[in-house]
């Protein structure tokens, strides 16, 4: 299941993670994203979605890892590792007039930071 990660980017920019190269996405409180990032697999696809500044869809990811914080107990520890950066960043507005994300979990609760999207809608993000 591919996912659409939001990131603040004057916290945590794409540009950040393609120097990075990988990162542990962390910073997550929402109990329902906490559940998501716990579901994730090794190899799974993600777009990291730039939030309050830019509001766009910026580049892809790849789940590297997901193990649970041994300090807690509970907290999911996912790494990425850097995708590309799309050929054209998709606006919100964008997103949100097309068709593929029509009822999408994404409007409906457009606070939670972690998105399960279906491969339709990552392949829009991707080539749409």
């Amino acid at each position: 299941m591919p996912y659409l990660l939001k990131s603040e980017p004057d916290k945590y920019s794409y540009d950040d993670l393609l120097r990075d190269g990988e990162t542990i996405w962390d910073g997550i409180k929402n109990p329902q994203a906490l559940i998501t990032l716990r579901n994730m697999k090794k190899g799974e696809k993600a777009i990291i979605y730039h939030s309050n500044v830019g509001k766009a869809a910026i580049g892809t990811a790849t789940v590297v890892s997901v193990e649970i914080d041994p300090a807690d107990g509970k907290t999911p520890l996912v790494k990425l590792k850097a995708g590309k950066r799309l050929k054209r960043e998709k606006p919100l507005a964008e997103i949100r007039d097309a068709g593929v994300f029509q009822g999408s979990i994404m409007f409906r609760q457009f606070r939670l930071s972690v998105v399960p999207l279906t491969d339709e809608q990552y392949d829009w993000l991707i080539h749409g």
